[in-house]
């Protein structure tokens, strides 16, 4: 059996007196999976029992440690110590469903037993089987108190301001005595989880028993993200206690103009930190040359020695010339349609959905650009007016507060006065979201039927639930249309590749090639075929001279030759100088040309 040695750790200030649970977050791509999975390592090698969980729809906890992980505690047998376990919402559901149904089994007759799994069968009830099992790891001592540590790799950042508000919200609600009607099949089992969801916010909210650890990479948006989430969880009374910056460029002595160009933007954006920010207890890892895949390569990212000098010539890489406005002549030939870019948090998604819309603009059609993530920030991406482009978002607390006007308006309108405070009350649960944003979702799919429609889709997993929204709705629309062929669902429009286009967005990097793999067969599955790929953010398309980041370029080869055997229409975009915002640098982006070497 090996016991993985221990590093030297004497600076990294969120791994002092470590607290039973530990929560990374941050936005998509910042490195919160390959931080967790380290210091889970770290925890385990020092002696103690550390499960590691992955909340996030879109796990890659497997792939980091490169083992088969499940929604069971699975011991990682090459690490004494540790064990790790992947809530998926799907199993999770399947588990919740079986629960509520088996008792009645052979009880009822069959047309009940349909008529309540149907009711267990929308986008409500996974989230509430996911969360069930999220606050049984903070509150079940019976079940979880062998483990000295639970480290938790979080979803992307808006997924995760909405996973830690849920216990709040879920006990507000059971304790008004709401919950009686259109989510009667997932709250039935509610009320008896009072207690548990106490003891959740309980313990999100004592410092003493949770440390959580805000991520960032050196970038303007990255910071920024994180200190609205800190701010947002503030208000509930969760309160961020550390804040790592990961990936900083180091300065190996080179003269590449590019190096230089991004450590000066990475340090401006360290020194311009919020204040809120700063203060807090800072840790910086510098970039390592290799990809964090594997517990070898996950220990070096923790360790404070300076890294090995690297020391090689510079060789030119052969890079396809695939520019990404190949794809916009294309996109543009139709004149109309919903152009979704999707993948893993941080590679990107919301750069190439607004250089595809200003890039359509400029041409002279009319767009409008949205975005489904509730964390993402198209005003800042965009930084400035373009005529032609119409920019919005689909903001889920907005969303819920128009659905529940609408529905008081209309239905509420034939209720008496007792109908309608148990409407109201009704309305008031968490499930009501879903449902909004569903909605607010698919008046943006019809509009694509006359004007160009770009959307910067939430992370993978936030998008299949998503997904699995339109697909409940499908059923129900099916099902009350019997045989009539008059009508269309927003989940028919995604299935037409003449009406819609979606792009995979990734990193030359194996986790996020590998993300993107596994979401296009699960579109395959749905009967949606993506429609191209987009590398973004390539060093190997940049030609860098710096040794370090000629290290990581050549390590890109092979995942760009990857994605070229997943697809055959796709694009490589070079990471730029200067960060991609603002209608001139995203027109750069658009007309930019790999080189080909």
């Amino acid at each position: 059996m090996r016991l993985w040695p221990l590093r030297l750790l004497l600076i990294m200030r969120f791994l002092t007196d470590v607290p039973r649970f530990v929560f990374f977050t941050g936005k998509g791509g910042v490195g919160k999976t390959s931080l967790a999975c380290a210091t889970a390592i770290h925890l385990a090698a020092e002696g103690r029992a550390v499960l590691l969980v992955s909340t996030d729809p879109a796990s890659n906890v497997a792939q980091v440690l490169g083992v088969t992980i499940g929604n069971t505690v699975t011991a990682i047998a090459a690490i004494p110590g540790l064990s790790a376990l992947e809530i998926d919402p799907e199993q999770a559901a399947d588990a919740y469903r079986e629960r509520i149904i088996a008792p009645v089994r052979g009880l009822l007759p069959d047309r009940e037993i349909a008529s309540i799994t149907e009711q267990l069968s929308g986008s409500c009830t996974t989230e509430v089987a996911s969360f069930n099992e999220f606050t049984a790891l903070l509150a079940a001592e019976a079940a979880f108190g062998e483990y000295e540590h639970i480290v938790f790799d979080t979803a992307p950042t808006g997924h995760t301001i909405r996973l830690l508000q849920l216990p709040g919200s879920w006990t507000d609600f059971l304790n008004d005595g709401k919950g009686d009607a259109s989510c009667l099949g997932p709250l039935a089992g509610l009320d008896k989880q009072r207690g548990i969801y106490a003891d959740a916010v309980g313990a999100l909210k004592d410092p003493a028993r949770t440390r959580l650890v805000l991520v960032t990479r050196a970038q303007a948006s990255a910071i920024a993200e994180i200190d609205r989430t800190a701010g947002e969880l503030a208000v509930i009374g969760i309160h961020a206690t550390n804040v790592v910056v990961n990936g900083v460029l180091p300065d190996d002595g080179s003269d590449d103009r590019l190096a230089a160009a991004v450590r000066v933007r990475e340090q401006a954006a360290i020194a311009d930190m919020p204040r809120s920010l700063a203060d807090l207890p800072l840790d910086l890892i510098d970039l390592k040359a290799a990809n964090m895949v594997g517990a070898d390569a996950l220990l070096q990212l923790l360790d404070d020695a300076p890294a090995d000098s690297i020391d090689h010539p510079v060789v030119p890489l052969a890079v396809p010339d695939a520019p990404l406005s190949a794809l916009i002549d294309e996109l543009e030939r139709a004149g109309h349609g919903l152009i979704m870019c999707m993948g893993k948090g941080g590679v990107g998604k919301t750069t190439i959905a607004a250089a595809i819309a200003v890039a359509l603009a400029d041409r002279g059609h009319a767009v409008h650009l949205t975005t489904t993530d509730p964390a993402a920030h198209l005003e800042e991406t965009l930084a400035g007016n373009v005529s032609g482009l119409r920019v919005s978002r689909i903001d889920p607390v907005q969303a819920t507060q128009e659905y529940r006007d609408r529905i008081m308006t209309t239905k509420g309108a034939a209720l008496d006065d007792a109908g309608r405070a148990n409407l109201a009350e009704d309305l008031l649960s968490p499930c009501t979201e879903e449902v909004a944003v569903f909605q607010q979702f698919s008046r943006v799919v019809n509009e694509s039927r006359r004007e160009f429609v770009v959307v910067d889709t939430a992370p993978t997993g936030h998008t299949l639930l998503l997904l699995d929204a339109a697909g409940s709705y499908h059923r129900d629309v099916v099902r009350q249309m019997g045989d009539s062929s008059d009508y269309t669902t927003p989940l028919m429009r995604l299935q037409d590749p003449e009406q819609t286009k979606i792009l995979l967005v990734t990193l030359a990097e194996p986790t996020p090639v590998t993300e993107a793999q596994v979401l296009q067969d699960d579109l395959i599955r749905a009967g949606i075929s993506p429609w191209a790929w987009v590398i973004t953010n390539s060093l190997a398309a940049a030609a860098p001279q710096s040794a370090l980041l000629q290290q990581r370029a050549a390590a890109e080869l092979d995942q760009i030759s990857r994605v070229g055997h997943l697809t055959d229409r796709w694009a490589v975009v070079p990471l730029l100088e200067s960060e991609p915002t603002g209608p001139v640098r995203l027109r750069a982006l658009a007309r930019e040309v790999a080189p080909i070497h």
